[in-house]
């Protein structure tokens, strides 16, 4: 599949969204990371799994440099394994399906690598809550026919993977953030879970 071809899928497949900006930098940049993967007949299922098992040693690792570059594995592992399915032309509702599951399950031993920082467990985990329950009610909002995501909020998955990278570097620094990290992340997810919520709410009624 040539790259314009790519673009044009991925705008169908996400409510005719334009491919510009960011956005067009990003796909760009995750066409040219599947393509190799694509000719070796990878499987996008692999490359979810591979998310996963990189999000589990990241809480596993989470004081150590291994833990931070697992970390960066796991966000780029699901970051690209939509592309890839695109590519190999193996997108499917069930693809779809069991990498939302592999989303949460990722996020859930993300927020087990913050608390094992030593990240408050009750702020850490009221956050992870929330995170899930934005993604529930966008997915929920998708069922009942709302297609594309129009509530673009201050923390979302890249972001929530970002807040915990800097608590993990920060520890190897004199400037210990762990908990402020975790604070700020959850702040952030109450603000962007109210706003998922006011979004579904004017797009539903």
């Amino acid at each position: 599949m040539e790259r314009e071809a790519f673009f044009l899928k991925w705008s169908s497949l996400h409510g005719n969204t334009p491919v510009k900006g960011i956005v067009r930098g990003w796909l760009t940049i995750s066409y040219a990371l599947v393509k190799p993967l694509a000719s070796i007949k990878t499987s996008p299922h692999f490359l979810t799994l591979a998310g996963v098992a990189a999000a589990v040693g990241t809480w596993r690792t989470a004081h150590s440099w291994i833990g931070i570059a697992l970390l960066v594995f796991s966000l780029l592992c699901d970051g690209i394994d939509g592309s890839l399915a695109m590519v190999r032309s193996m997108e499917s509702t069930w693809g779809a399906v069991t990498d939302s599951v592999a989303d949460r399950v990722s996020e859930f031993f993300w927020a087990l690598g913050f608390y094992a920082l030593g990240a408050p467990l009750l702020v850490v985990s009221i956050a992870w809550i929330a995170a899930g329950t934005q993604e529930y009610v966008r997915a929920r909002m998708g069922g009942l026919g709302a297609k594309e995501i129009t509530q673009v909020t201050i923390a979302e998955r890249p972001v929530r993977a970002s807040l915990l990278f800097v608590g993990m570097v920060s520890i190897h620094t004199n400037f210990d953030m762990v908990n402020r990290t975790a604070w700020m992340w959850l702040i952030m997810q109450l603000i962007s879970f109210v706003l998922v919520i006011n979004d579904g709410y004017r797009r539903l009624k």
